[in-house]
């Protein structure tokens, strides 16, 4: 499975509003996991099975909680049993599409 999720605290202490500090906390959880990962301006996906995935959420939404007094947890999953590499395979499909379209 491909799980993205973006994770952010609301009602903490940074005057500004940035949540920079949580977002690494709950990076720094997701990268220690060892399971194959990206993050980019928006959400951080993860690769792997079910159970570890979401483990995985759960331990850096809890690590955000640290930095207020809610969290904000979105998340999008793509479920395709049996599939492995996604994380970089859907891309190069795309970029091989894009280039079949170019010629």
């Amino acid at each position: 499975m491909l799980l993205a999720f973006s994770v952010a605290p609301s009602g903490g202490d940074d005057p500004t509003g940035s949540v920079h500090d949580a977002v690494a906390a709950a990076v720094e959880v997701v990268r220690k996991s060892g399971l194959p990962n990206r993050t980019d301006s928006m959400f951080t996906t993860i690769e792997g099975e079910w159970d570890e995935v979401f483990a995985v959420v759960k331990e850096a939404t809890e690590a955000v909680g640290a930095f207020g007094s809610r969290v904000s947890l979105v998340i999008k999953a793509d479920i395709r049993p049996g599939y492995t590499g996604e994380l970089t395979g859907k891309l190069d499909r795309l970029e091989k599409a894009l280039d079949e379209r170019a010629d």
